[in-house]
Order: structure tokens, then sequence, then C-alpha cells
């Protein structure tokens, strides 16, 4: 089992393409861990503000009588991909693993398949 220190380094070593990566709790908007990132990609901001999205996402499924789980949610920018990965294990509940990626260096069905394995390894 990893802990998050090791997930992250997981995710940003393992991932072609990983521009940054963190650990965010989304019932309080913090970040629990963050490793990458750099002056033009700030993970503790973004991880509060994709604790607005996740919120959002769960609000509308729950308004629309949807009973299903997030596997993750995919943001497509010009230059990156940004993979919000909700967790699901025991302990993790409230928590995802949010990972930016260089779009021409990153193939995005090897990091959601990488970030299901991290999330299946990872102990909070």
């Amino acid at each position: 089992m990893a802990n998050a220190e090791t997930a992250l380094k997981e995710a940003t070593t393992a991932i072609d393409g990983a521009l940054g990566a963190a650990l965010v709790d989304y019932t309080s908007g913090m970040a629990l861990g963050t490793i990458g990132g750099g002056k033009d990609l700030d993970l503790t901001v973004a991880a509060a503000g994709n604790t607005d999205v996740v919120r959002a996402k769960v609000r509308t499924m729950e308004m629309l009588g949807l009973h299903e789980e997030i596997e993750d949610i995919l943001i497509t920018l010009g230059t990156q991909y940004h993979l919000i990965r909700l967790l699901k294990a025991r302990g993790t509940n409230g928590l995802f693993l949010y990972l930016a990626l260089d779009k021409n260096r990153a193939n995005l069905a090897m990091a959601r398949h990488q970030l299901k394995k991290i999330e299946a390894e990872l102990e909070v």
C-alpha cells in the first residue's frame, strides 16, 4: 500500500506528460499533498477550484436522480488535460486525485489507467 506522498510521486513519474498532481479533500477544498506544478500551475489553487467542480457535479447528479459513481472528470484545455479521479477505497471518502497533463506528451487512456492503479494502491 502506498501513502499519499508515494502515490503522488508515482503519478508524476509513471504517467507520461504529468505536470503535477494533488490529493484533495473536497469537503474542505484543501490539498493534502501536492507534487509538481510551478508558476503556471499553482496546485493549491487548482485543488480549491476543482473542489467546486466536483461539488457541482455531485449536486447535479443528485438533482438528476442519477445513482452512479463518478469515476473521473476530464477537463480539456488547449495544451493540457486536467483529470480528477474521485477515490472510492475505504477511508478515502471525500477525496480525489487531481492530475495535470501536457496534452502533447500524454496518452489520456494510459493516464486514466495508471491513476486507477495508483488509487487502488493508495492508503490514506
